[in-house]
């Protein structure tokens, strides 16, 4: 007899997660590849193309690697928003005792791998760098975790995305605070008012999809031309999508049981209950309309959102993301900043591998915390090192950082890279010979 296995909702996810790491790693090598090939021009080229509308008075245009850094991405902070707004609700970070571990590893991942890169900096131009990396990319990470198997407890990748999740809390208020430049003030609050308009709406109304979309849109405007990034945004709307459901899961199955009843009935009454080619009767269209409306209250609409744009931005917007920032041209004869490159690769590896492992030791010394069950702290100096895999977020933040400077960006590039796969490979390692086959 075949044993069919269920996956609870987050081993769906990190299997999601998982894949899309892998993805990102293809990406990534095919940008570096194009770019480093005979054909590098037109890779710059393809990014550089702007595109957008314009009429009257009016004009929005970008080139395309703007509209998948400040459109694409807008998406994907939607759904950190949402996922953020479920921990802090429902999820792994939901209570003192829950995210505790977490919060403290999370605060050592941010605050020494800061304080590193700035005490390694020696340039004054390059210290607006700093946010570059305090952040651990979540897919990336997952994806070495699942090359080890059963080798690594459930619990173990629970501990790492709830920390890399209040990891990407702190991104996004860095982000919103130190890369915003330029503020129109008068705009962020337009924004503001139709976000708390938003969410007044699903709060006293009833969600709509359609609204939401529509206003989403204006939103993001307003925040572009306001000076601070488009993608916050994304967070703020996030947070307006309801989490209750409409309708409890008992009286769903007793009023599904009914509609289900009445059309059994009434496609027996009409007697072509077993032709394939049977047209529906207004009757029966009327219950299937119902069906939708049932299914639609029964739903919790922030995690129907998360749940449908979960495959979008793991197949689609990460890969999109990666392929066109991480095509930087390595080469003699090009112009990198080395103690630049060299600070965040270090910053990234050593900054998160101390840092983590260090408030991590700490917070079980003076029983602020306690290991997560079934976990060693062996196991947990391999996530340190892994936190150091910064990629998506680390590009995002060097993008705002060093706007315009294209050797500075290159050369952060360069160093996230590094770091990145430095960290992966002892990670990996480290939870290779701590964990034992189940």
């Amino acid at each position: 007899m075949i044993k069919k296995i269920l996956l609870t909702p987050f081993q769906k996810f990190v299997k999601l997660e998982s894949f899309a790491g892998m993805l990102l790693f293809g990406m990534t090598i095919i940008a570096l590849i194009w770019a480093n090939s005979p054909y590098g021009a037109s890779y710059e080229n393809l990014w550089q193309y702007e595109i957008g509308i314009s009429f009257q008075d009016f004009e929005l245009k970008k080139p395309l690697i703007l509209w998948v850094n400040d459109g694409l991405m807008a998406i994907f902070f939607f759904l950190i928003g949402l996922e953020l707004k479920r921990e802090l609700l429902v999820g792994e970070i939901n209570t003192v005792k829950k995210a505790a571990f977490p919060f403290v590893a999370a605060v050592g991942g941010v605050l020494v791998p800061v304080g590193l890169y700035l005490v390694l900096n020696q340039n004054p131009e390059t210290t607006k760098g700093w946010g570059i990396p305090m952040a651990t990319d979540i897919a990336f990470a997952l994806a070495i975790l699942s090359t080890l198997g059963s080798r690594v407890p459930l619990s173990l990748k629970i501990f790492l995305t709830a920390f890399a999740i209040i990891d990407d809390i702190a991104a996004v208020l860095v982000i919103a605070v130190f890369y915003s430049t330029n503020i129109d003030w008068l705009y962020i609050l337009y924004g503001i008012i139709l976000v708390g308009f938003l969410g007044l709406l699903y709060y006293t109304k009833k969600y709509s999809f359609a609204i939401g979309i529509i206003l989403a849109v204006v939103i993001w405007f307003l925040f572009l031309k306001s000076g601070v990034h488009p993608t916050i945004a994304g967070v703020l709307l996030a947070f307006t999508i309801p989490i209750k459901r409409r309708m409890n899961i008992k009286l769903f199955s007793d009023e599904l049981r009914l509609i289900s009843n009445d059309i059994v009935t009434v496609s027996s009454d009409d007697g072509d209950d077993d032709d394939d080619q049977h047209l529906l009767n207004d009757e029966e269209i009327a219950h299937l309309d119902s069906l939708d409306e049932l299914a639609f209250e029964v739903r919790s609409p922030l995690q129907h959102l998360e749940h449908k744009l979960h495959s979008l931005t793991a197949y689609f917007i990460l890969p999109v993301f990666a392929f066109a920032n991480a095509g930087v041209v390595i080469s003699t004869n090009y112009n990198f900043d080395f103690s630049l490159l060299i600070n965040i690769a270090v910053s990234l590896f050593l900054g998160k591998f101390i840092g983590v492992a260090l408030f991590s030791y700490l917070g079980i010394k003076l029983k602020i915390t306690e290991l997560p069950s079934g976990v060693n702290f062996k196991q947990i100096l391999g996530i340190s090192a892994i936190a150091g895999v910064g990629f998506t977020m680390s590009i995002f933040i060097d993008n705002l950082a060093f706007y315009g400077e294209l050797m500075s960006i290159n050369s952060a590039k360069v160093g996230i890279i590094i770091g990145s796969v430095v960290s992966g490979l002892v990670g990996y390692l480290i939870l290779r010979l701590s964990s034992r086959k189940e």
